[in-house]
């Protein structure tokens, strides 16, 4: 079995940052098996296609429009997913749904797929995101821990040494 977790978002856009930073203290907080692929998906799209086929757990991690207020964390998973991907909740989408699309065509489309994400409150121009926005990156990194370990995923915590 293997797993990807995909942080996706657009640093200079201030909460949009919210999927690149959990993804970033998920590698700082836990060393990953071998079988856990983590990636900081940036704005990327197509280029992904490889990394993606064929696993049984994806995780995006990701800013959502989904009409909870401000700052709300949800999962999407199971039948409410292809919904999730008929209408363009995350600002941007970096094409995720297209590449969805090409890996299906391929027959290599990940066994099952989990979205977990915040609403914005501000998609403006700025390298800092809302302090509501950066407050739920913790929240956010112990729910992809625990959609790993849910599906027997080990993660092994790093020690951080003080400075």
């Amino acid at each position: 079995m293997n797993a990807v977790v995909l942080g996706i978002g657009n640093t200079i856009l201030s909460d949009e940052a919210a999927g690149v930073r959990t993804v970033e203290a998920l590698e700082k907080a836990f060393q990953m098996p071998a079988n856990v692929l983590v990636i900081d998906g940036g704005t990327s799209g197509m280029e992904m296609i490889e990394d993606l086929s064929n696993v049984d757990l994806l995780i995006v991690i990701d800013v959502v429009k989904t009409g909870a207020p401000p700052g709300t964390v949800v999962k999407i998973a199971g039948a409410d997913i292809p919904v999730f991907f008929r209408n363009k909740l995350s600002p941007h989408q970096i094409g995720l749904p297209d590449v969805l699309a090409s890996l299906e065509l391929l027959d290599t489309i990940p066994k099952e797929i989990v979205v977990l994400g915040v609403e914005p409150i501000s998609l403006e121009l700025g390298m800092e995101m809302t302090p509501t926005v950066a407050a739920t990156i913790p929240q956010l990194l112990q729910l992809a821990v625990d959609e790993l370990t849910a599906h027997g995923y080990l993660l092994e915590p790093l020690t951080v040494l003080p400075d």
